[in-house]
């Protein structure tokens, strides 16, 4: 039977780390997957992980499952996390998670069996996972423009007028809610602001993938696009991760956060998202949403970890200045300088398939087709051989 199956091809980007693990070139750079990683090159467990970890070790009691939704203490800090103070708690029907990946999963099964028919609009382009976790779920998407032809902006006026031309009620948007996946190109208060409202008088129904908190331009800052679709809409989905903000990577640990008008229907649409989560992974890992509980939970460790998240932050920062200075002091007839205004681990760097295709065949470096750069895997040591090499690669 298993015999009349045929392969699958590799995942766009995790195929790329196969390939660079199986390159022996001593001299290759990987800046493919979504990891932030320190001057050195690794990706380092945050201090006041450990320090939450060496707490739980002592007081752990238990390995019993958790509840359907996750633990109590987890869902209160992680929505507190996300939205601020600016909802009532019992409007918010709350989701402990296996990573952002599973929470865009349970959003995805929650849509298509309670709402029907409804079409999920992306943005083009997007985290590719996207278009896979929503059509594996049964639901149809569309594209919306987002890149503009010059591929270093935002598009936003064709944005809105397609939106405004084709978007429907019942509607799903899927929205980046900060360091846009793959361009870093994120929109302004202002044109938040116009999406809110044009979104809400189509009556479409925003979903926010909310998956690099505080990796923009800080925890509050960051929250720029739920405070202003909240003040339109009164019905929203938030996807987060807690992967990146708190490196907790291998722990997968997410929440999916149903924002609703009243907790009557919070608790509708949590009784709903509960039966969606049962027939998939039953109930959440508990470790890695403990630590994060621990951490939230202290003052003391919450504001160590702000702090470890704001060095994370301005590495990426320095880090993507330090690559345009760089370019521009080789003889590279590009300038580089409009990645200073993309925000994220993120840059789209323009270069075209086949410059991709070039550097990893002749350089060992390695880039995502669409010639996304993870900006926190370029260190001191591999920043001259990669400007070079992306010098020479835009001269073919």
């Amino acid at each position: 039977m298993f015999e009349s199956i045929a392969a699958a091809p590799p995942d766009p980007i995790l195929g790329l780390t196969d390939a660079f693990q199986q390159d022996t070139r001593p001299e290759k750079i990987n800046l493919t997957i979504g990891v932030y990683r320190d001057e050195t090159g690794q990706t380092p467990v945050l201090q006041t992980v450990k320090e939450a970890e060496q707490r739980l070790l002592a007081s752990e009691t238990t390995k019993g499952y958790l509840g359907i939704d996750g633990s109590p203490d987890f869902k209160r800090l992680a929505a507190q996390l996300t939205v601020g103070e600016r909802l009532a708690a019992e409007r918010i029907a709350t989701f402990q998670t296996p990573g952002g990946t599973g929470a865009l999963r349970v959003a995805a099964d929650f849509l298509a069996k309670n709402l029907g028919h409804s079409r999920v609009w992306c943005s083009t382009p997007t985290w590719p996972n996207h278009l896979s976790i929503f059509e594996s779920a049964g639901l149809e998407t569309k594209g919306y423009p987002y890149l503009a032809a010059d591929r270093t902006s935002l598009d936003f006026a064709a944005m809105l007028d397609l939106l405004e031309r084709e978007g429907r009620a019942g509607d799903v948007i899927c929205l980046h809610a900060c360091c846009h996946n793959p361009t870093g190109i994120d929109p302004t208060r202002e044109q938040w602001q116009e999406i809110a409202e044009l979104t809400a008088q189509r009556g479409m129904l925003p979903l926010l993938d909310f998956a690099y908190h505080g990796f923009g331009d800080g925890l509050e800052e960051d929250r720029l696009a739920i405070a202003e679709l909240t003040k339109q809409h009164n019905e929203l989905l938030i996807c987060s991760s807690y992967s990146k903000n708190f490196g907790l990577y291998s722990e997968r640990v997410g929440a999916m956060l149903a924002v609703c008008p009243a907790a009557e229907a919070a608790a509708r649409v949590g009784s709903c998202i509960k039966q969606t989560v049962r027939s998939n992974y039953s109930n959440p890992p508990r470790h890695g949403g403990a630590i994060v509980a621990t951490i939230l939970a202290d003052d003391s460790l919450r504001q160590r970890w702000q702090g470890e998240l704001d060095q994370m932050r301005q590495r990426i920062h320095s880090v993507r200045a330090q690559f345009v200075q760089a370019m521009q002091a080789t003889d590279c007839a590009v300038d580089f300088s409009f990645l200073l205004s993309q925000r994220g681990m993120f840059s789209y760097s323009g270069l075209s398939p086949l410059q991709v295709d070039w550097l990893r065949t002749n350089k060992g470096i390695y880039i995502v087709g669409s010639g996304r750069i993870n900006v926190a895997g370029i260190t001191a040591q591999n920043l001259s051989p990669l400007t070079a090499a992306i010098a020479e690669a835009t001269r073919l």
